[in-house]
């Protein structure tokens, strides 16, 4: 035996026995060993490096299964807890789900086991199966630490396709905790929660003031409340309002005075505003805000001190994005309040204080983002052309910020002619004109996609986007798959390997009847780069060649990663299924 043939042999001999050896270690403290790790023979050593070696050299299946027998055999929870990362690793759900439960099933009071179990169903999406887990991960956890456990779950059934199956499952696994008074609020919060991610606003408002009623000083239905409110549920405010009664902690009134904003209720935001910096002098945000509100109402004096105190706070919190960006904004107020006082001078200066120009897009795209979901697109678009242009960059920046506020609210058509004539005014500007060419294709305008994407082509040749765009426009339409075909490996060659454009090139294959060939293609591709747009295509594939388990699998995974992938949504809805 050589000497590399060595090193892997020790190297895994390191990895198989560390597991299996707290008989050592207890032999060193002097201690009783467990009689179920006391024996690794020959025969289990020679069944472990076998497994092992089957799943890193490429049988992942017969590894899987030799290291699942031993775990059975030996009853060790590090060879179950193996043998599911190689099912993960193979991307067999299923046989993750088996040994997983074969660990529960040796094991009923391992809360790790059951926890595998529970997060490998949610993973598949078999949201009905996963009631018993559920309950289990409750009941398991330490008495002290289950409120938290019973807050998490909302966010552990977040990627539910089906939400009202999730808030069933949840309801009925929680029935037993809502009465309890150490248990209570959290369980009516999280109900509440599950209930409002399946649309029943009327639901969580109830299982709000359930909540509230176990214990009227805890902020988890409060909190609920404030979400409720932003959903339109106005007697949800009534839950908050008793809560503000009492002694409340300055974050939830703050919530509360950004949701009476959301509804334009500004006088009454301004006095919960006011609250919170005369009992809490410190809290920083309130004090920006507050400034904020009073000198869009023209009290600039109390509005400068308000923002300058929010500058002297400010700069003594720890640096970060949050601190750079609410800066940026007192800058900004500070800057249009001497604008309003006719000080040209001073409002330039304020505006210099800001560290670069993203920071002011960015804190005004916010604003912008706001008032588009009020049904203000007017105001909005003017919030981000009112901000100064001090580098040659930042026109392009604040028409770039414009163009994405218009194509998120699917105002495609103004997108488009905004980013027509600033594409006009630097024709050389592929990336421009690139966006400009995806906004045509969702105007339903293909002619002219493939204008601007030529365009781009001719002047600059090595812009592997476009050879892409264009190629993969052509397969979606079932046009010219040879030659949609030979711009996709164009693209390739300037981009081996990409994921994006090996998708589309599994996708024209399958257009072409190369079933096979855009199988393998798609399966790599998705391997590199799990993505939802992926998942659909190679999904599709599969349904088409009949494996309609592994499309399922595919698909729901794709769900997990973006639950609102418009190409993935339309392929399930065009071959009707649900996954």
């Amino acid at each position: 035996m050589d000497r590399l043939a060595r090193r892997l042999l020790a190297s895994l001999v390191a990895a198989l026995v560390v597991p299996l050896s707290p008989a050592l270690h207890a032999q060193e403290a002097g201690e009783k060993a467990p009689p179920s790790q006391s024996a690794l023979d020959a025969d289990l050593f020679y069944q472990l490096l076998l497994g092992e070696l089957n799943a890193r050299e490429g049988e992942p299946s017969a590894g899987f299964a030799l290291i699942l027998d031993a775990a059975r055999r030996t009853g060790d929870p590090a060879l179950y807890q193996r043998a599911v990362e190689i099912a993960f690793q193979n991307r067999s759900g299923d046989a993750a789900l088996q040994a997983a439960r074969a660990w529960k099933k040796a094991e009923p009071q391992s809360r790790e086991a059951n926890r595998y179990v529970l997060q490998i169903l949610l993973a598949l999406n078999r949201i009905g199966e996963t009631g018993d887990a559920l309950k289990g991960e409750i009941a398991l956890a330490d008495p002290k630490d289950r409120p938290a456990v019973i807050a998490a779950i909302p966010r552990s059934y977040s990627r539910a396709a089906d939400k009202k199956q999730a808030a069933t499952v949840v309801e009925q696994a929680l029935a037993d905790y809502t009465g309890n008074s150490a248990t209570g609020v959290a369980a009516w919060t999280a109900i509440g929660r599950v209930r409002l991610a399946a649309g029943d606003a009327a639901g969580a408002l109830d299982a709000a003031r359930r909540g509230q009623a176990v214990n009227d000083r805890s902020e988890g239905p409060v909190v609920l409340a404030l979400e409720l409110m932003d959903a339109k549920a106005p007697q949800a405010e009534e839950v908050v309002k008793k809560y503000l009664e009492g002694k409340p902690i300055p974050e939830i009134r703050m919530g509360y005075a950004r949701a009476l904003l959301d509804e334009q209720r500004y006088g009454e935001a301004l006095a919960q505003l006011k609250v919170i910096t005369a009992e809490r002098p410190d809290f920083a945000e309130a004090w920006l805000v507050q400034g904020s509100l009073l000198a869009q109402d023209n009290q600039l004096a109390p509005a400068e001190a308000a923002v300058k105190k929010y500058i002297d706070l400010a700069e003594t919190l720890r640096s970060g994005e949050e601190r750079s960006r609410g800066l940026a904004q007192a800058y900004l107020v500070l800057s249009q309040i001497a604008e309003k006082r006719g000080d040209l001078k001073a409002a330039s200066a304020w505006l210099d204080k800001v560290e670069n120009s993203q920071d002011l897009v960015a804190a005004q795209n916010r604003r912008a983002s706001i008032l588009a979901r009020q049904g203000k697109m007017d105001e909005a678009l003017k919030l981000i052309q009112a901000i100064p242009e001090r580098n040659p960059g930042d026109e392009r920046m604040k028409v770039m910020a414009e163009v994405n506020l218009l194509r998120d609210h699917r105002q495609f058509k103004a997108a488009y002619e905004l980013l027509s004539k600033e594409a006009a005014k630097d024709p050389d500007d592929t990336d421009l004109v690139y966006e400009q060419a995806m906004l045509a294709d969702k105007l339903g305008n293909p002619a002219e996609m493939e204008r601007l994407l030529r365009q781009i082509i001719a002047s600059k040749p090595d812009y592997h986007h476009a050879y892409n765009a264009l190629g993969y426009s052509f397969a979606e339409r079932g046009e010219r798959l040879p030659e949609a075909k030979q711009l996709i490996e164009k693209a390739l060659q300037f981009a081996p390997g990409d994921p994006f454009i090996s998708d589309s090139l599994g996708w024209v294959e399958f257009r072409m009847g190369n079933k096979p060939e855009a199988l393998r293609i798609l399966e790599n591709a998705y391997k590199s780069r799990p993505d939802p747009e992926i998942a659909a295509h190679l999904g599709e594939v599969l349904w088409s060649m009949g494996q309609r388990d592994r499309a399922q699998v595919v698909w729901r995974e794709g769900l997990l990663l973006a639950s609102d992938n418009e190409t993935l949504l339309e392929t399930l809805k065009r071959l009707k299924v649900k996954p």
